[in-house]
């Protein structure tokens, strides 16, 4: 069959049948008419956002969002995770909360081949479900008012129960890097089943990412910097292009730690400390690169209305 014919067939079915080298702008917005904001993941426990929250104030720049507990929300007690969600409402931030365990965590040890990494980090069984879900509940019961998930099942199961009133609507969930988002399909089903929210793939290219942004009206994630074990993507350059192709989007921040080239989220607090200190130089950078170079882009202020903030109870 002709491609032409393939692509035909896929317009009719909503996806965009070629890449769009137009690298078209997005014509859309957040709800407070900006079109990019920031996000740092790794934000590891209380210590560390004390000292994002210092260098942020020091050098005046906003942080909307933490992807934070990439150890897993059940290895932090009740009291570190009140204090990190007080911490985050008063400076006004967004926190998507990652619950454990997860599938590195689980007695089978496919994942962590070779090849069986390649099936990817779902959850296996329905005990395993229900662990991540109540960790879920705990950290909603704590304060936090957002979450990250990789296994699309469980989103789609998370969307169903919020409809049937089993569980708390007033969240936003993420879908995870790992689901491996990489095309407008995928950008589709994400949306559907439930995410508010996702991060692609991180080495997508210009047109790319614009078909990706033609499918779906939900923020998308831009990797600025990414770790070594996921590609090392440093696309600081990249961010003007990015903000008008991909609006509404978060700039996420993500280095290795140390001198590791695979992030992980147990090292000492000290290393952490001094790794947020560098992200929100570079944030700072970034921000600056698209105003020099995307004038009419604007980047939200600190707090912005529609960010699902910490809520104590």
């Amino acid at each position: 069959m002709k491609l032409d014919k393939v692509s035909e067939f896929m317009e009719q079915a909503g996806v965009p049948g070629r890449d769009l080298y137009d690298r078209s702008a997005s014509g859309r917005t957040f709800s407070d008419g900006c079109h990019y904001r920031i996000e740092f993941s790794g934000v590891e426990g209380p210590r560390v956002l004390e000292a994002l929250i210092a260098e942020r104030h020091r050098r005046d720049i906003p942080i909307h969002r933490l992807v934070s507990f990439c150890q897993g929300g059940t290895l932090f007690d009740d009291a570190e995770l009140k204090d990190f969600a007080q911490m985050a409402a008063e400076d006004k931030m967004e926190v998507i909360a990652i619950p454990g365990p997860r599938a590195a965590w689980d007695i089978g040890r496919q994942f962590l081949s070779p090849e069986g990494a390649r099936c990817g980090m779902n959850l296996r069984g329905s005990d395993e479900i229900r662990k991540v879900i109540a960790d879920m509940f705990r950290m909603y019961e704590l304060g936090m008012r957002g979450f990250m998930l990789v296994d699309r099942g469980v989103l789609a199961l998370v969307k169903k129960m919020q409809e049937q009133g089993n569980f708390p609507r007033d969240v936003t969930i993420k879908l995870s890097v790992w689901a491996g988002v990489s095309s407008p399909a995928g950008a589709m089903l994400a949306e559907q089943l439930g995410a508010n929210s996702f991060n692609p793939v991180s080495d997508l290219t210009f047109p790319q990412m614009a078909a990706i942004r033609r499918v779906t009206s939900i923020p998308i994630d831009f990797y600025i910097w990414t770790f070594n074990s996921y590609g090392g993507e440093n696309r600081i350059y990249d961010a003007p292009e990015a903000a008008k192709i991909y609006a509404p989007c978060y700039f996420k921040f993500e280095p290795a730690v140390s001198s590791s080239t695979t992030y992980s989220p147990f090292t000492s607090d000290a290393e952490h400390i001094a790794l947020m200190q560098k992200k929100v130089k570079w944030a700072e950078w970034v921000i600056h690169h698209v105003m020099e170079n995307e004038p009419g882009l604007k980047l939200s202020q600190q707090g912005a209305p529609d960010l699902f903030l910490p809520r104590l109870q």
